[in-house]
């Protein structure tokens, strides 16, 4: 890749590479680091598209767009990549232009044989999540309406999340292997934080589809994550960027890694294509 490259689109995932996780709470600063905002706006006003592109649910991403104001001043709403692809929308106002669904229930039921005491959530739009029992503090965005599993899976979603805090991201590591989830994709968070999707659905399906409304090739694309579910994402684009804290087959996927969170890794990437 040349020195002069410059990426058309920056896809940058949230959680861990925009915002600094809070040590031992399981979630996140909702605050942009100074150095982190200016470096995005300087992207942003040599031209590039900036989208956001997280696991995150609608309503948890557009919060994180006021913070950044990327889309004030009169310039055209942002393309944003949530649940981890199954859901584009652009904001503001949210106006979904595409969405997969799928059956989960098999995936779910197969997963809570194992372990019957697992938290499950699906994606209550523009409200938050429809639970069967309270996800730990910090951990969902939104309000949390209790609704039994059978109610939770009884028609198509788009996602759905099955978290147990008794257990660790090994285990469901193991767990997703075993069981084969057939017809459903699946991605282990930093903790036992299972995400489940429609097959083929990830940030790069997600982004495929924003850069074909574009006109931007994924050559041109710069994406920066540090979770498992911006594997897929990384390998996708142009120049595929892991921060410093990701897991080691999460760097293996990239491009390059940059620094950690805490280092302002993402800066420091971007600084080298927007100075």
């Amino acid at each position: 890749m040349s020195e002069r490259w410059q990426p058309r689109l920056v896809a940058l995932d949230i959680d861990g590479t925009l915002l600094k996780w809070v040590e031992g709470a399981g979630a996140t600063y909702e605050q942009i680091p100074e150095v982190t905002y200016d470096a995005v706006r300087r992207a942003q006003a040599a031209g590039a598209h900036v989208v956001l592109a997280s696991g995150r649910s609608p309503h948890g991403m557009t919060r994180i767009a006021d913070l950044l104001g990327l889309h004030t001043d009169g310039l055209d709403p942002l393309w944003v990549v949530a649940s981890n692809g199954a859901v584009v929308f652009r904001y503001p106002p949210v106006e979904v232009v595409h969405e997969d669904t799928f059956d989960a229930r098999p995936a779910v039921e197969a997963v809570l044989r194992e372990h019957p005491g697992a938290l499950v959530a699906v994606e209550e739009r523009g409200v938050g999540y429809r639970v069967n029992r309270h996800f730990p503090d910090g951990e969902l965005s939104g309000r949390m309406i209790l609704t039994k599993v059978e109610e939770l899976v009884a028609q198509e979603v788009s996602r759905v999340i099955i978290r147990d805090p008794d257990a660790t991201a090994e285990d469901f590591v193991e767990l997703a292997a075993r069981l084969g989830l057939h017809g459903t994709d699946y991605v282990v968070g930093w903790t036992a934080w299972l995400d489940l999707s429609p097959v083929g659905v990830s940030k790069a399906s997600g982004l495929e589809h924003v850069a074909r409304e574009l006109g931007v090739d994924r050559s041109e694309v710069l994406a920066v994550g540090d979770g498992r579910n911006d594997i897929e994402m990384l390998r996708w684009a142009g120049r595929g960027v892991a921060m410093g804290q990701a897991v080691e087959e999460v760097q293996a996927a990239a491009d390059a890694v940059t620094g950690t969170v805490y280092d302002d890794g993402l800066a420091t990437e971007l600084d080298r294509h927007f100075r």
